[in-house]
């Protein structure tokens, strides 16, 4: 049975540089990757954790979940913030990069939520985050930034950033969406991932996309985003001069680029 979370309000702020303010009761907490914290009220107590921040764990829990939290090339501590006031007070949590937050209230999508491993920004205690393997040979292979994805669980709300904008769409039984690797943000459990190569050797050599694409096939929804960190990261490195070339993921590139087309 999941662990019940705590029942937090929040307020999401700004357009392209965005932050969340959360609003916590007496002794509510929340829980957020380290670094994120952007100010907080003097009655908010912080403290790092072992593990992914759950309460009530066991130590045997306690390393499973931090064993997790390494395989996802995340820390194994975890920062819970705690308020011991007696009114409501706030906690603030920035966006690492340009781009959107998004909510999740996860009683809405079963209690579980998958997402790219470096999406999770900060959620309600009680909310774990854990980890979840592509079965597919393919996508392990090929899948590029969706090979391991983060596993959000439980019944309270969590928040995800990712770069520029967020495109959401909900896929009916057997609809199919094609994307870049880097672009997918998260998606429901129900929602099939898979990896397909690219058809023509001319798109593959010069199209400058990678040589394999992700497959989504429905039921259920998926979030995209339009700037993955790479890419961006990718483009800043090419301008300042240090870069050799431009053509993202072209001929002219590195063979990396041809099998992730954001590398």
């Amino acid at each position: 049975m999941m662990t019940v979370a705590h029942e937090i309000d929040y307020e999401i702020f700004g357009d392209d540089m965005q932050y969340v303010a959360i609003e916590l009761d007496p002794q509510e907490s929340a829980i957020a990757e380290a670094g994120v914290m952007m100010a907080m009220d003097a009655s908010i107590r912080m403290h790092t954790v072992f593990g992914d921040g759950k309460q009530d764990q066991g130590l045997l829990s306690k390393l499973l979940g931090a064993g997790k939290r390494l395989i996802t090339g995340e820390s194994l501590f975890i920062t819970v913030f705690t308020n011991e006031g007696g009114g409501k007070y706030k906690v603030y949590f920035a966006a690492p990069y340009p781009g959107k937050i998004i909510p999740f209230d996860l009683r809405a999508y079963g209690g579980t939520v998958l997402c790219q491993k470096d999406a999770f920004l900060c959620a309600a205690r009680g909310v774990s985050i854990g980890i979840a393997f592509q079965r597919k040979i393919g996508a392990g292979l090929f899948g590029g930034e969706g090979f391991i994805m983060q596993k959000i669980e439980g019944d309270g709300m969590a928040f995800l950033h990712a770069g520029g904008s967020i495109h959401e769409r909900t896929l009916a039984p057997g609809e199919i969406i094609k994307i870049d690797t880097g672009c997918l943000v998260a998606m429901t459990p129900s929602v099939d991932y898979d990896i397909e190569m690219v058809r023509g050797v001319k798109t593959m050599l010069f199209g400058g996309e990678g040589l394999f694409l992700a497959t989504l096939r429905g039921p259920g929804k998926v979030w995209l985003q339009s700037l993955p960190f790479s890419r961006l990261a990718n483009r800043i490195f090419a301008a300042s001069g240090f870069g050799k070339r431009k053509e993202e993921g072209s001929v002219l590139g590195s063979i990396g680029n041809l099998i992730d087309g954001d590398d």
